[in-house]
């Protein structure tokens, strides 16, 4: 396991390593001279080549990647060209939004989609289960940011229970008011997420519910609740906690949507402003972040894999990644 353990992690580094150098050269070839970001309109070549030279693109490309490295490599993620503050703790102040953001949307979508996904499985032949079913397939449908303005409608417009976006300027100093504010995102993607998750989790209990084993347990004399206790819920949540992952880091990144419809000061809204304004250093931390997170995502749902499959535990032995 530790040989295991030391292979993922060195291709976690590569990837993350990988990704950045892509993400370099992409931004690069954007259009617009991010030295604009510095001057107001009408600037002079003159001030314009002064410019470049303050934020380092007169510099050959190799240069400027080596520079941005190291950079990271000291975890110092460089200046904003507009605010002139460091990115990496202007990044850190929106994760205290994007992140309990992110997490508890993806607690409300697991406690919607487990039991919704589990009775729309063992129930597929009542007109209750194959509601359930649809009503998930058409959840996958709706766009987020549809299904958030219809949230604003009714609960902030027109109810009046629910604030329809921001966030307190002093953060997480009053948890009610942060979390009321948070609210109706939380729900928004939670209702995006479980439509997905739903499906997954029935095809998972579909499949566990016709196995030989199971029925060979249910002969044997164990209850259905016995034996989908012992039996079917190790082997059903292997490909559920795959997609798990996958669906918090795709949250993690679709929260740009969804903090740009209620205004919250998030790593998404940080990230669009960035692009508006041409701000390099900004626009690269935040996708580094992203991808870092993204990486370990996926990383720590590999791990969880092999620890409740032992089919899987016992490849790590014979070299298999």
């Amino acid at each position: 396991m530790g040989r295991y353990l030391l292979r993922r992690t060195a291709f976690l580094l590569g990837s993350l390593l990988a990704a950045a150098a892509l993400l370099f050269v992409l931004l690069r070839l954007l259009p617009g001279d991010p030295a604009n970001a510095l001057l107001s309109v009408g600037a002079t070549p003159e001030q314009i080549a002064a410019a470049r030279r303050q934020i380092g693109s007169d510099l050959p490309l190799l240069q400027q990647f080596g520079s941005w490295l190291a950079g990271l490599a000291r975890l110092d993620l460089g200046t904003s060209f507009v605010s002139r503050l460091p990115v990496g703790p202007e990044i850190a102040a929106r994760l205290v939004v994007t992140v309990p953001l992110t997490l508890l949307a993806f607690v409300l979508a697991v406690v919607i989609a487990l039991p919704v996904g589990f009775v729309a499985a063992w129930r597929s032949d009542r007109w209750y289960g194959l509601l359930l079913n649809g009503v998930s397939q058409l959840g996958i449908a709706v766009p987020a940011f549809w299904i958030g303005m219809l949230l604003v409608t009714v609960f902030a417009l027109r109810l009046r229970l629910l604030p329809a976006g921001g966030f307190p300027r002093d953060d997480w100093a009053e948890p009610g008011r942060a979390l009321t504010s948070l609210a109706l995102p939380v729900v928004t993607i939670a209702l995006v997420m479980s439509a997905s998750l739903i499906r997954y989790v029935r095809s998972a209990t579909l499949d566990v519910l016709g196995s030989d084993y199971l029925r060979t347990a249910r002969a044997l004399g164990s209850s259905f609740a016995g034996a989908m206790w012992r039996h079917g819920l190790r082997n059903a949540a292997v490909p559920v906690v795959s997609i798990l992952g996958i669906e918090l880091a795709t949250t993690f990144l679709g929260a740009v949507v969804v903090e740009s419809v209620f205004t919250l000061p998030g790593l998404g809204t940080m990230l669009v402003e960035g692009i508006a304004e041409h701000d390099y250093p900004v626009i690269q931390g935040v996708l580094v972040v992203s991808t870092f997170a993204v990486l370990v995502i996926g990383f720590a749902a590999d791990l969880v894999q092999r620890l409740i499959d032992p089919r899987l535990r016992a490849h790590v032995g014979g070299g298999r990644p």
